[in-house]
């Protein structure tokens, strides 16, 4: 848990009430993102300080872990639970024969299992232990989010793509020492270098941010003209980005490790990004198989024949059509689908549709007309009507 955490109001700060669900807070970010985002906002250090502010938000509101751990966090605190006497009674703070006060041990009172939240509540009480100072702690880097539109080819087989991200990162300018160049910060003589000032109240100790150094554990005389002493800025960087094969339209991709960088030696964060796939003009998808509409003649459908079909990939196959196919009738062709987890690949469905010509010569109008003629004794729609009659009497004996 960062204390930081307690000051600000994450809620606030992206616009969403606090019983805001996940889509609802996911939804408001990406339209914060888009206005507020520094290749929109070139030079604009007030949008660019809301971007990081809003990024740190999401951050927190997105995982539903620490999201909990932050609304506890604030109810605590806003509820007066860690006030001397908070627990009833006379509190830890008292005793009937004077006024003795306690350390308090947090893994005694929560367990070790306790988690994160155990841990925050480790810095809130301590054991009294003159000098003691705490060491700045590891934090893992702002998870990321991308956008990504593909192919419809690009989606078959998985292809790497560059992303150009921005996030919070060290400055450039003073790779993170908020110090001007030549120069060099040193430690905090408000903390010794802790980052941290103890504030005593009745039986409890309660470490807050150092004023001085604002939590860093270092004081810069002269600090870095581009962060102003702040040792953090905005960092753009291409990553190549692995889309498996087979990917669906929709997917949301977690890649590990690529999102913002971590502070104080803690883990990078994650980027998930989200992936469109464009339609294509002639293939659709259903499952792990292609399927295409392929036009046929009458005379290809009635006499048969073999006609040429395209594949995904490029090229073509043979189709070999038997005489008597009717419309819809769909072939399939192995291997020429969507290629999947284990290695192989789905199906193309080919389904044949009768194209009827608009526009007839004389003699195919004449040659049309005379095989109408030797076919009138075949009706195809006998079936259906006896069928409709027999549906009907059905109903009416009942």
């Amino acid at each position: 848990m960062n204390k930081d955490w307690l000051e600000k109001d994450f809620y606030a700060l992206l616009g969403v009430p606090k019983d805001a669900t996940a889509d609802e807070i996911k939804k408001r970010y990406r339209k914060l993102a888009r206005e507020l985002h520094p290749d929109k906002n070139p030079g604009d250090k007030v949008a660019e300080e809301k971007f990081k502010a809003m990024s740190e938000a999401y951050d927190v509101l997105s995982d539903d872990a620490k999201r909990k751990e932050y609304d506890e966090a604030r109810s605590l605190f806003a509820g007066g639970g860690y006030s001397p006497g908070g627990f009833g009674g006379g509190g830890f703070g008292g005793s009937r024969g004077g006024n003795q006060q306690y350390n308090v041990n947090v893994e005694d009172l929560f367990g070790e299992d306790s988690g994160g939240f155990g841990e925050f509540l480790g810095g809130i009480f301590n054991r009294g232990r003159a000098g003691a100072t705490r060491t700045r702690q590891a934090r893992r880097g702002t998870d990321l989010e991308s956008a990504l539109t593909l192919s419809f080819d690009d989606a078959l087989d998985g292809v790497t793509v560059p992303l150009r991200l921005s996030s919070d990162a060290a400055c450039g300018s003073c790779h993170g020492t908020g110090a001007k160049a030549g120069t060099v910060p040193r430690m905090c003589p408000t903390c010794d270098g802790s980052g941290q000032t103890q504030r005593n109240q009745g039986g409890f100790a309660f470490a807050d941010p150092c004023v001085t150094c604002k939590g860093r554990g270092l004081y810069v005389d002269d600090p870095c003209p581009v962060c102003h002493g702040s040792g953090r800025g905005l960092s753009t960087r291409t990553v190549q980005a692995r889309i498996p094969a087979g990917v669906k339209n929709g997917s949301r991709i977690r890649l590990k490790g690529k999102g913002a960088p971590g502070e104080n030696g803690g883990p990078n964060g994650d980027l998930f990004v989200e992936v469109s796939i464009a339609p294509h003009p002639v293939f659709d998808r259903r499952g792990d198989n292609v399927t295409v509409s392929v036009p046929v003649t009458f005379s290809e459908a009635a006499l048969g024949g073999e006609i040429a079909v395209p594949v995904p990939r490029g090229g073509s196959v043979t189709l070999k059509i038997p005489a008597g196919t009717s419309n819809g009738r769909t072939f399939r062709v192995r291997g020429k689908g969507i290629r999947r987890k284990d290695g192989t690949n789905g199906d193309l469905l080919a389904s044949v549709e009768v194209a009827v010509p608009q526009k007839l010569s004389s003699e195919a109008r004449e040659a049309l007309q005379k095989y109408a003629d030797e076919t009138t004794d075949h009706d195809p729609r006998k079936d259906l009507f006896a069928m409709a009659e027999g549906a009907s009497g059905a109903r009416s004996s009942s």
